[in-house]
């Protein structure tokens, strides 16, 4: 009966929170204003700068910073507890995350839809943004690598998840090209997409594609260079020809899947076996400050400052969209980090194979996968964790558990399958306006910044060998300096903020508090690199940290500063 009271309180709180709080962040301290020319209108393009219809945007944005994040922080961060991983994921994304997202869509609105290094620059000085770049640098080249490899080894886990993700990408494509020819009914279009990708996961379900090994390469490894290229390929593209559309659909697929999942919870009205509070789980580092930034996209995250401010803006059609796109689409993926957490801590203890093949259920099932940090903590165990919970629910409801586990498998890749898509075009941007301040010419065209993008990553992904495992170190540096990149937006949002004379503490205490706990987590992060001789991970981590307090600390000097000269009499005659 938990897990149902958890879901209905919890859509209350989602539903009130953004009809409230949400209303007054937009009306009185953003002031949206329909009048306001976007720079989708101001600057169209065809390829980058695109009106967009608001639903149509919300699908884009949403399926684009969800990712994997909502999916595999809540399944980790459930360790210690049910109760404290569901206050964070719910403060966390009304107060914060929501509010930081909403900000950063806005400045980008007021600056032509230039990212938050860019705007870094134009708000408070040429150095900083600078250093901002290079933290966005850091943290997108992480996201890259690790979301490369997340969808490498959902592939190997789950092969019959191979099929349906890659047809959607011509289905994308010919829905984009049916909205552009602009006589075709949405309604029917989506409705014949939808249909297609399913019939694709069906087809998936009947077909499973392993990848073998190739001239040495594992599985991983070659999917990992093959999802690559593909983002190299896709991030090239017009957003119209694929990322729209793609992300579009992908949306109907998220909603599809929660509304099963959340049917799955008032049919089997699963137990919570997971504890409420289990502070000191066996091996697991401590809960304050590694909580919040293990449950990271649930609650915050820095990257999607950058979904905001460089795909999200330039498509936005008018300003009061940009409640529902930036504040709504924050609160759906935390009413989805809650969803998750039922799943890994009710749904996996419906049925769960043991190692030895012994299905355990109730609370042994909970322990055995979460009985100790290690055993919890791989990449693997994560997704597995929600797609058994998750299929268990769904299977409830008369589908077949088989063919739940595949279009869970599916629902993961293709979420990740977006951000890569997304944070490789995010990655070009940063190159290209980075180039052109250092006045490197053939890094500011759309081909050699990609390529730049891509390269790093791979590099990145397999320098401890072939099968990705590079980017798997570099996970537990993911949580710190993806919510260390939000606390330094909302720092830029509220200096930006004091200068339109309007409240700009919603903006600046949130971002206090999430730079505490990632200052310290950071720390603490880098002290394990460097005693595991993880040099390269030590080296992206200590450069972030030293500019992030470097960032936060001219930062808040600049607020003060402006604030003691406005307080000052005026002089002369």
């Amino acid at each position: 009966m938990e897990s149902i009271i958890i879901v209905v309180v919890s859509a209350i709180g989602y539903l009130v929170a953004y009809n409230t709080y949400g209303r007054y962040l937009s009306q009185k301290v953003f002031g949206l204003d329909a009048a306001n020319l976007t720079p989708s209108r101001e600057l169209s393009d065809g390829v980058d700068y695109v009106p967009t219809k608001k639903q149509v945007i919300f699908g884009h944005h949403f399926t684009s910073i969800a990712g994997t994040g909502p999916i595999v922080g809540p399944a980790i961060g459930i360790i210690w507890g049910w109760v404290p991983a569901l206050l964070w994921i719910f403060l966390g994304s009304v107060f914060m995350g929501a509010v930081h997202d909403l900000g950063a869509l806005v400045i980008s609105l007021r600056h032509k839809g230039h990212t938050m290094a860019e705007i870094t620059g134009m708000v408070m000085n040429r150095h900083l943004k600078i250093m901002f770049f290079i933290i966005v640098f850091l943290a997108l080249l992480i996201v890259i690598a690790i979301f490369g490899l997340v969808i490498a080894v959902i592939f190997n886990m789950y092969p019959a998840a191979v099929l349906p993700v890659w047809v959607q990408i011509p289905i994308a494509i010919a829905m984009g090209r049916a909205i552009r020819g602009g006589s075709a009914n949405l309604t029917r279009i989506t409705a014949l997409a939808v249909a297609a990708m399913y019939g694709g996961i069906v087809a998936g379900y009947y077909l499973p594609l392993p990848m073998p090994e190739i001239f040495g390469l594992p599985a991983t490894g070659v999917w990992t260079i093959l999802l690559l290229i593909y983002a190299y390929v896709a991030s090239t593209l017009s957003v119209t020809t694929l990322l729209q559309p793609r992300d579009y659909i992908n949306a109907w697929q998220l909603m599809v899947a929660m509304a099963l999942l959340v049917l799955g919870v008032f049919v089997t009205a699963p137990t919570m076996v997971a504890p409420a509070f289990n502070l000191s789980p066996e091996g697991a580092p401590p809960w304050m400050p590694f909580l919040f930034i293990t449950i990271a996209c649930g609650a915050i995250s820095g990257f999607h400052c950058l979904v905001s401010s460089g795909t999200t803006s330039k498509q936005i059609e008018t300003e009061p969209d940009a409640r529902f796109v930036g504040y709504g689409s924050m609160l759906t993926e935390g009413f989805l980090a809650t969803i998750v957490l039922i799943a890994c801590g009710g749904g996996l203890a419906m049925a769960y194979t043991a190692a030895d093949g012994q299905i355990l259920t109730g609370s042994a099932a909970f322990a055995t996968h979460y009985g100790s940090w290690m055993a919890s903590s791989g990449l693997a165990s994560k997704v597995a964790a929600f797609v058994v919970g998750a299929a268990n629910m769904i299977a409830a409801l008369g589908v077949p558990k088989e063919f739940a586990v595949v279009l869970m498998g599916v629902f993961v890749a293709s979420f990740a399958g977006t951000t890569l898509d997304t944070s490789t075009r995010l990655q070009r941007y940063v190159i290209s306006e980075l180039a052109v301040d250092l006045r490197i010419e053939a890094l500011t065209k759309r081909h050699p910044a990609t390529l730049l993008a891509v390269v790093t990553a791979l590099a990145l992904a397999f320098y401890n060998g072939a099968g990705g495992k590079g980017a798997l170190l570099l996970w537990p540096l993911f949580g710190s300096m993806n919510q260390l990149l939000a606390g330094l937006a909302l720092i830029v949002v509220s200096y930006w903020l004091k200068q339109q004379g309007r409240n700009y503490f919603v903006t600046l205490l949130p971002s206090l508090i999430i730079l505490t706990f990632t200052s310290w987590a950071l720390t603490d992060t880098l002290g394990t690199l460097y005693e595991a001789g993880n040099i390269p991970s030590l080296v992206i981590g200590s450069i972030a940290l030293v500019l992030q307090i470097w960032l936060t600390i001219e930062g808040l000097y600049l607020m003060m500063r402006d604030r003691v000269a406005a307080s000052l009499p005026a002089t002369g005659g």
